[in-house]
This record gives structure tokens, C-alpha cells and sequence, in this order.
């Protein structure tokens, strides 16, 4: 099984890009898609509805050209999930599930407080609430993968300059501490969620976002915040994963994960 996660920062700027592309070469199972930047009615070129695939996008509610989250995938969910009941989240289309059996995969957009004070707060806010929920999915019994942005680092390893990010959202202490309180040590048997990456390549010094200003891709000062985290279950089947960084489809790179059946 393979599954793919991606933000586009645009979806149509990324296929503009040549990402479609791409995505038809990976035979993927699932692939989970953030930041759309669209509404789904401005998406009726074929492109965005893959051949082989079905199709389901989450738009923001508040905002039109922001946000939003997707899903494609080869088989047909049994149900697909798009608000988990708080719609200051909700709205701004930051969730989706597709349940197929036992599994469910989920497209996760968690938001930046990089612009100011007041989004940094509703990161937080967003923190505190999502807690609880993805403690009861831990202890579901259902297999889970959570892919997306989820705009924090976990460590020193997943971000080139560490100690002079230390005050910028993203690599603040309490947003690692919940990140990491989630993920617990790198290993499968901690009973929290596993960090795909992380399990497979434990000192791994590896990106998945770069800033547009500078030279920062080329030099590859970047930050790892697309992550696959999965139920314990899944993170023993899991058997490798690549970042397709040398294709730039957006400022994130796609995180591409294979599961063994």
C-alpha cells in the first residue's frame, strides 16, 4: 500500500507544475492533499479529477482561494468524513477522512501561527481541542494514518537552523511538546502515534518545506512538516518512504510512504 501526502500551496499552481504528472507515476493507493487554495466548482478541468481515482475535496467555508484539503484515492471509500465538529476549524477545510474497512486515512491541515499573535493562538486553541480526538482514535481499535502539513517540527533533526528558530512558530517548545507528547519515543511499541519517517530513519536530517525567500531549497535550509503518523499497528508495516524534493511542485515536497498488505 502506498500512500502519498502533499501540500500543493495551490493546487492549481502544482498542476501547473506538472504534479498530475508526477502522481500518475506513483501508483498510489491514497494520496492526501492540503492546501488546495480552491473551491471544488473551480476545479472542473480533468486534471484535478485523476483517471483511476476517486475524488474528494474539503474547501474552506470562511475564506474562498484558502486552505482546504483532499483526497484521491484507487478505491472507493466506504465513507468519507470532512468535519470533526468545531467549526472554526471545520470551516476553514482542514479535514478529511476516507474509511475503507478498517482503515482510515485522513488529510490533516493544521494551522501556521507564523503570521501573528492571533493565528498563533488559534494554533493552540487547535492543539488543545484535536488532543482529545486523536487520543479516541488511538484507542479505537481502527488502523489510522494522519498525513499533512502539520506546520511543527519535532526536533533538531527536522530543521536546519534550530536554536535561532526557537522563538518562531513551528519550533516553539509547547507545539513540539505536543507533537512529541502525541509520537512518544521512535519506536512502535511506545502505544503513541508513529512518526513514519522518523521510525524509518531515526537520524534522519531530512525536509519537506523550504522558504521561498533566498537560496533556502538550494542550500536546503528547510523544516520537516508533512508527516505520515500512524496507528502502532501500521508502524510495523511499514517498509520505506522517499521526499521528492528535486521536483518542485510547490514549497512543500510530497512525502511518499509504503505500507507492507
Amino acid at each position: 500500500m502506498r500512500i502519498i501526502t502533499f501540500n500543493a500551496n495551490g493546487i492549481r499552481s502544482a498542476a501547473n507544475k506538472g504534479f498530475f504528472d508526477w502522481l500518475k507515476q506513483q501508483k498510489a493507493d491514497v494520496t492526501c492533499i492540503q492546501e488546495t487554495k480552491a473551491q471544488e466548482d473551480q476545479l472542473g478541468d480533468p486534471v484535478f479529477r485523476p483517471d483511476g481515482h476517486h475524488c474528494f475535496y474539503k474547501d474552506a467555508s470562511t475564506k474562498k482561494g484558502y486552505s482546504g484539503v483532499a483526497i484521491y484515492a484507487k478505491r472507493e471509500p466506504d465513507e468519507v468524513r470532512t468535519a470533526l465538529g468545531w467549526a472554526p476549524f471545520d470551516d476553514e477545510g482542514r479535514y478529511i477522512e476516507a474509511r475503507f474497512g478498517n482503515l482510515s486515512v485522513v488529510s490533516f491541515y493544521i494551522p501556521s501561527g507564523s503570521s501573528g499573535e492571533l493565528r498563533q493562538g488559534f494554533k493552540f486553541e487547535v492543539m488543545d481541542w484535536l488532543k482529545p480526538i486523536l487520543d479516541e482514535w488511538m484507542s479505537s481499535g481502527r488502523d489510522y494514518v494522519l498525513c499533512g502539513d502539520w506546520n511543527i517540527v519535532r526536533s533538531a533533526l527536522d530543521i536546519k537552523n534550530w536554536k535561532s528558530n526557537q522563538k518562531n512558530s513551528g519550533c516553539l517548545p509547547p507545539e513540539r511538546d505536543w507533537l512529541n507528547g502525541l509520537c512518544g519515543p521512535a519506536n512502535e511499541e511506545s502505544g503513541g502515534w508513529v512518526d513514519a519517517y522518523r521510525l524509518l530513519h531515526p537520524q534522519g536530517e531530512d525536509y519537506t518545506w523550504w522558504s521561498n525567500r533566498g537560496a533556502a531549497r538550494a542550500n536546503d535550509v528547510g523544516w520537516r512538516l508533512d508527516y505520515q503518523l500512524t496507528t502502532p499497528a501500521l508502524g510495523k508495516r511499514l517498509k520505506a518512504c522517499a521526499i521528492e524534493r528535486e521536483l518542485r511542485f510547490s514549497d512543500h515536497a510530497p512525502f511518499i510512504v509504503d505500507y507492507r498488505q
